[in-house]
């Protein structure tokens, strides 16, 4: 099973297994996770290091010989593979699994790479790491754990801040580790072991908050007008698709209006883990009864709009429906709170609550 981040610490203690896998997309965690490793190899012994970097054309067996070489300057060593965004393909993948098998001794494999999709993190030789190694797998952090993380960082550079500045800085640096990290730096050294103001804040942190469509639909689940606003503009800001935006907006408004009137569900949950299925049920809850068909008829709108289809502006019906379904609104559709059958905007389809 593979560790977060945090849990690599405790994996670290006493001597270290041969082999380790750093995967994910965010890459303040990734390389501090990396660099932790290395760290400890240095401080065991394992003095020399090499690098290996995957590109187009490289040849696995490069990766089988210098692992059977033998190290001239040092008897214990690192192989540092970086995989990137490639992946091993059928060849690297049976070296990785035929090296796993046998690792060397005095020898220590870091494997860094991109995130694994579920065919990839189920392959020979990632089973084989979990075997005799150690596998990170790293996630970008919701917004709750970018909380923490900020706090921590805070308090690690003698910082104090309370709920308000946290919020602020949290609005300018979330998605964005790294330009949280050097913000941070910045802040110590601009009010070295002080209690950190607003003012102080907006003086200092330029807005370099990245979100993603995880980060919308997460919001839309919590009922977080603000914050549904706030993402959406930001994703409009970052140049974002909105036919992407459209695509997982219209997903959502099917799934909820699925679980809302109780239909079956099982195709709709795919891509969604199991551990992000409670939020999508309570915010079901918002649209139990025949309304739940309101959902669909609004996606399909914001849909047609999007393909220039229908009159209207994109981003507006983005943002209307990323609202609706998050249980609020702007111009509240006329049919959603009545009682007595009326007609949903330009739709002839007749629905009632």
């Amino acid at each position: 099973m593979a560790l977060k981040p945090t849990q690599l610490a405790a994996a670290l203690n006493g001597p270290l297994k041969p082999a380790f896998l750093i995967s994910g997309d965010e890459p303040l965690q990734s390389m501090e996770a990396a660099d932790r490793i290395r760290s400890t190899a240095r401080e065991q012994g394992y003095a020399e290091r090499v690098v290996i970097t995957v590109e187009t054309g490289f040849d696995w067996s490069d990766l089988a010989a210098e692992a059977a070489a033998t190290s001239l300057f040092a008897e214990r060593r690192l192989l540092d593979l970086r995989l990137g965004t490639a992946k091993p393909g059928k060849a690297g993948g049976a070296v990785l699994t035929a090296y796993l098998e046998r690792p060397p001794p005095d020898t220590i494999l870091l494997i860094q790479s991109a995130r694994l999709d579920k065919g990839a993190s189920s392959a020979a030789w990632v089973r084989a790491i979990e075997r005799v190694g150690c596998w990170v797998a790293v996630w970008p952090l919701a917004a709750a754990e970018t909380r923490s993380w900020l706090l921590q960082r805070l308090k690690a550079r003698g910082l104090l801040a309370d709920e308000a500045v946290v919020t602020l800085l949290l609005e300018r640096v979330e998605g964005n580790l790294l330009a949280a990290d050097q913000e941070i730096a910045k802040l110590a050294l601009l009010h070295p072991a002080g209690t950190l103001t607003a003012s102080d804040v907006l003086a200092a942190v330029t807005d370099s908050a990245r979100y993603d469509i995880n980060d919308l639909t997460d919001a839309i689940r919590g009922g977080d007008a603000a914050r549904v606003t706030q993402i959406v503009d930001g994703l409009r800001g970052e140049g974002v698709e909105p036919t992407l935006i459209a695509w997982a907006l219209v997903r959502e408004a099917r799934l909820l209006a699925r679980l809302a009137s109780g239909g079956k569900t099982d195709a709709l949950w795919r891509g969604i883990p199991p551990q992000r299925r409670r939020p999508v049920e309570q915010a079901a809850r918002r649209w139990q009864g025949p309304r739940a068909q309101l959902l669909i008829l609004l996606a399909a709108r914001a849909d047609r709009v999007v393909k220039g289809q229908a009159a209207g502006d994109p981003w507006d019906e983005l943002l209307q429906l990323a609202l609706v379904l998050g249980g609020r609104a702007l111009f509240p559709p006329y049919g959603v709170w009545r009682r007595r059958p009326v007609v949903c905007w330009s739709s002839r389809v007749r629905c009632s609550r």
